[in-house]
């Protein structure tokens, strides 16, 4: 009986035992992680705690089980044999499948938080490639370090690892710092080297130069750093580079004679990036299509104009861009009104409305300068034009223009002022005119002219 109880009453009393205080261990520290969590900002501790759920509740009955056997006193037997054999390969599966875990939660964290607010677009195809290849990867160590425990030898592939492996680990993180670092801290870097040349600048003004600049500079550094990490860890897998190098450049000449208006383009965004020509952000006209630059890199602009419609122009195509909401925007108005107003009258009332209008909590922050009169500026057929003036925020001359237009209609209904519209007006001179030739009948102060 007391050996019954020795080989299996007490290691299951045991094993029991560790696996319900490393659950209760469990429920501790999640409970107090979550406290944590919930103070603070970021959603990784979220992220973590709900990847590693599984994996901590696996560690706990693997712990429980483990601990049972080590107290089990069985004889030797080919069973016992083969559970001792196996329990150093379930460590390493479990080990393994956590890491694999974590690391799939930081990158899925990295997905959902940090790349949506990134200027670049290869951070984002690289955590997609990192959430399939860490799995992989995670297997295929998992599988070498099991046919090792079980006898099987590997010494080439074990030589390569030992010669090759740190190396390609430290290029791959590297890598991903390097990465990291573009995504995350050149875009800060270059918004205060912006805002410290920017002096004089509106706010706005200062964060479309800033995104624009952002854009571009971390999509390329994000392209080289890929490409020179590539050739690093092909090297170091012993791929020869400079074939691959060789025909890189015989490619790119090829490429280069029949891709000369992709030069000109990537020439022309260089020079429209470094001359502050336009950013993203600002409403331009380029290439005869106008409308707000959506997107802006070396290559090509993006232009959605009023309909919506999408326009994609090569810079190189840009002979002349037309910025319309650089550092300040005008509003340039023409106002028509009837022959016959009283002039004084009406230069008085568009004046008042100005001021008026600028003046109100809703529309001050639009206006640099108060739109007035400047002068009459066309007498037409139908009409006198009064031509305003004034200076807003930029892109805001629209919004003030239209809201001005309308309240002018309204004030000049109420003060008189009469707006013309198209007229024909015809004034006949005596009938018949002298020398009158027709048919139809006789005038009746005289008779038809009839020509010599």
């Amino acid at each position: 009986m007391f050996e019954v109880l020795r080989e299996f009453l007490i290691p299951g009393i045991v094993s029991v035992a560790v696996a319900g205080g490393m659950f209760l261990l469990r429920m501790l520290l999640y409970r107090q992680i979550h406290k944590w969590s919930a103070k603070t900002a970021t959603q990784w501790d979220d992220i973590i705690i709900a990847a590693t759920k599984w994996a901590a509740v696996l560690w706990c009955l693997w712990l429980g089980l483990w601990a049972g056997w080590r107290v089990a006193d069985l004889p030797p037997s080919g069973i016992s044999d083969f559970i001792n054999k196996i329990i150093p390969m379930l460590f390493v599966v479990f080990g393994i499948y956590t890491a694999v875990v974590f690391i799939h939660g930081t990158v899925k964290w990295y997905r959902v938080e940090i790349h949506p607010h990134t200027a670049g677009n290869l951070d984002g195809f690289i955590s997609s490639f990192l959430m399939t290849a860490v799995p992989l990867v995670g297997i295929a160590v998992g599988v070498f370090i099991i046919l090792k425990m079980l006898g099987y030898e590997m010494d080439m592939v074990e030589n390569w690892l030992l010669e090759h492996g740190a190396r390609l680990v430290l290029i791959a993180v590297l890598g991903l710092l390097s990465l990291l670092f573009t995504v995350l801290a050149i875009p800060h870097f270059i918004k205060r080297a912006v805002a410290n040349s920017s002096i004089g600048q509106t706010d706005d003004e200062i964060a479309k130069r800033a995104d624009t600049l952002i854009t571009v500079m971390v999509t390329s550094m994000e392209v080289l750093i890929l490409v020179v990490f590539v050739f690093m860890f092909l090297g170091e897998t012993g791929v020869p580079i400079a074939p691959a190098l060789a025909g890189v450049s015989i490619v790119g000449v090829a490429i280069g004679f029949g891709a000369q208006s992709l030069v000109k383009d990537v020439i022309a965004g260089l020079f429209v990036i470094m001359e502050n020509q336009f950013r993203k952000g600002d409403v331009v006209s380029l290439a005869g299509v106008t409308g707000l630059v959506e997107d802006l890199n070396l290559r090509r602009t993006l232009l959605r104009d009023a309909d919506g419609t999408v326009h994609v122009v090569p810079n190189g195509e840009v002979k002349v861009a037309s910025n319309y909401t650089k550092q300040w925007s005008r509003v340039n108005l023409n106002i028509p009104v009837a022959y016959g107003t009283n002039m004084e009258h009406a230069i008085g009332v568009i004046n008042r409305v100005c001021a008026e209008m600028a003046a109100e909590k809703a529309w001050a922050d639009s206006f640099i300068k108060t739109p007035k009169v400047l002068r009459v500026d066309k007498l037409g057929e139908s009409a006198i034009e009064i031509k305003i003036m004034g200076d807003t925020k930029p892109s805001r001359q629209w919004d003030v223009t239209g809201e001005l237009r309308l309240r002018l209609l309204r004030v000049f209904e109420k003060e008189g002022i009469e707006l013309p519209f198209n007229t024909t007006r015809v004034v006949f001179d005596k009938f018949p005119p002298p020398g009158w030739v027709g048919g139809g009948a006789e005038p009746e102060s005289g008779k038809k002219t009839k020509p010599d």
